[in-house]
């Protein structure tokens, strides 16, 4: 159960991030909102290689989402970066990668 809520308190970021996207409109102010988060939780409480896994997440999902877009299974009505998706979505990625890792590093233990 500790395991379970460790796990749970690492995601909250993710939750708030998903739940302002309705309410910020500017993509361009939510991708800042999303590296500060990111920025402000791995200040907060420190792991090995959070900002390589954030860093990895950042141009793996970018890359990977730019080329699923182009597929046309998937669109959206945001497309501030390159015209295909919100400049936010890659950040959001990023960071779900890194609480991914630390997930993985919580069960482990």
């Amino acid at each position: 159960m500790r395991k379970t809520w460790r796990i749970a308190l690492n995601a909250l970021p993710i939750a708030l991030m998903i739940g302002l996207i309705p309410f910020v409109l500017n993509d361009y102010i939510l991708a800042l909102v999303y590296i500060l988060i990111a920025v402000a939780t791995f200040t907060l409480k420190r792991e090995d290689h959070d900002y390589l896994a954030y860093f990895f997440g950042l141009v793996v999902i970018t890359i990977s989402e730019y080329f699923f877009v182009q597929t046309g299974v998937e669109t959206f009505v945001r497309n501030s970066l390159w015209g295909v998706m919100p400049i936010w979505l890659p950040f959001l990625w990023a960071y779900a990668f890194a609480i991914i890792k630390r997930s993985l590093r919580i069960l482990d233990q």
